[in-house]
């Protein structure tokens, strides 16, 4: 019965992490992407919702201020601050690119961010719209490279992933057991394909053609969804419009959470939405990544004889799996090591957050409550 079972994990890893591995090297670096704007350029409009960002907006803001792209704004959203982004903002004020967009209430039926970054569409002159983070540090020819690479490969939606920057091991170790289980789940390599109904997006860099974004609805008909990012991907692709995914390795750099306990918070919102508030699906998810990531390497103290071998080869395989997840996000191979403890504490911040949200009747952020039969209702 042991050596079925390790032969069926066996099988079912091996096959899951061989398309992983083959989808991410299909998918492109933006560094490696055409790099030639056309004769005219189109005007772009990057937008930024920013709520109590005082930590990393000052960086940030200058990195998009710096462009070399030759005809763009820069529009950031000062969504009802109470720290130092309004004086942050206001010392860039005068800047040429730079118009800055106060909200003092947030209007029922939206999330904080949603509202902000649809209110700063709204003010957008660009027939390109870049929605991207408060915190994420460009180089100055990331807007160029972009564009270029949406102009060149025809692409309605371009979505580009920074290297991320995790403080501590811990954190280091869990981002790369965090990147291989949502690369699993959201196989974003297929994105491009039209017969495919995968989709992406990306909060960190999210590059839409303006017409394409009203025509499916902006971020109004994702008002209520904390995975916003994702989810606008989803209307673009759902609509029948062009997507793809690139890699910014090297172009873009935001830094993630803090810590664990910072990390586990950040998960309270959007854990249970990731799987549109199926609890079923949560359980189904946690059982496959026990099963497939967890089970091999518990299984080599109690197995043995050609069992023990399969369950090695399991290890051998997601370790592997791993290690090139690793190279992506720019973090030591040798994180591996610390693999199987990382699957299961994501297995416990997913719980811990669902837990809270089916406590808490919906989600806390950023000082409003979210009602769970609302955010259930905006099902996209």
């Amino acid at each position: 019965m042991l050596f079925a079972f390790a032969l069926a994990t066996f099988a079912l890893t091996a096959i899951a992490l061989t398309v992983l591995v083959r989808g991410n090297r299909s998918i492109r670096l933006l560094r490696d992407a055409a790099n030639a704007l056309p004769a005219s350029p189109p005007r772009v409009s990057i937008v930024v919702a920013a709520r109590d960002e005082a930590g990393g907006l000052e960086e940030a803001l200058g990195s998009l201020l710096a462009q070399d792209y030759p005809d763009y704004e820069v529009i950031v959203v000062d969504d009802r601050s109470s720290d130092a982004t309004p004086q942050i903002l206001a010392q860039q004020a005068h800047h040429a690119h730079l118009r800055i967009v106060r909200i003092t209430e947030l209007p029922a039926g939206w999330l904080g961010k949603n509202h902000a970054l649809e209110r700063g569409a709204s003010e957008a002159s660009g027939a390109i719209l870049i929605f991207a983070d408060a915190d994420v540090i460009m180089r100055p020819d990331v807007v160029r490279r972009a564009v270029s690479h949406a102009v060149a490969a025809r692409r309605d939606h371009v979505a580009i992933t920074p290297d991320i920057a995790a403080p501590g091991l811990l954190l280091g170790m869990f981002m790369g057991a965090f990147t291989l289980f949502f690369t699993l789940y959201a196989r974003p390599w297929k994105a491009p394909d039209t017969k495919s109904r995968c989709f992406i997006g990306i909060g960190a860099f999210n590059l839409v053609r303006a017409d394409v974004y009203r025509a499916v609805g902006g971020h109004r008909r994702i008002a209520l969804r904390p995975d916003d990012d994702i989810k606008l991907g989803k209307i673009i692709k759902d609509a029948g419009y062009s997507q793809e995914m690139l890699f910014g390795r090297e172009l873009m750099s935001v830094e993630w959470y803090p810590s664990l306990a910072a990390l586990a918070r950040g998960f309270e919102k959007n854990s249970l939405a990731g799987v549109d508030y199926r609890v079923a699906a949560m359980v189904a998810g946690t059982l496959a990544t026990l099963v497939l990531f967890v089970w091999p390497f518990a299984a080599l103290v109690v197995t043995t004889g050609a069992t023990l071998v399969l369950n090695a080869a399991s290890c051998i395989v997601i370790l592997a799996a791993y290690m090139m997840i690793a190279h992506i996000v720019g973090a030591p191979r040798w994180y591996a090591a610390g693999f199987p403890v990382m699957a299961v504490l994501f297995v416990c911040i997913l719980w811990r957050a669902t837990f809270i949200t089916l406590r808490d009747g919906g989600i806390n952020w950023r000082g409003t409550h979210y009602p769970l039969a609302a955010l259930k209702a905006n099902r996209i």
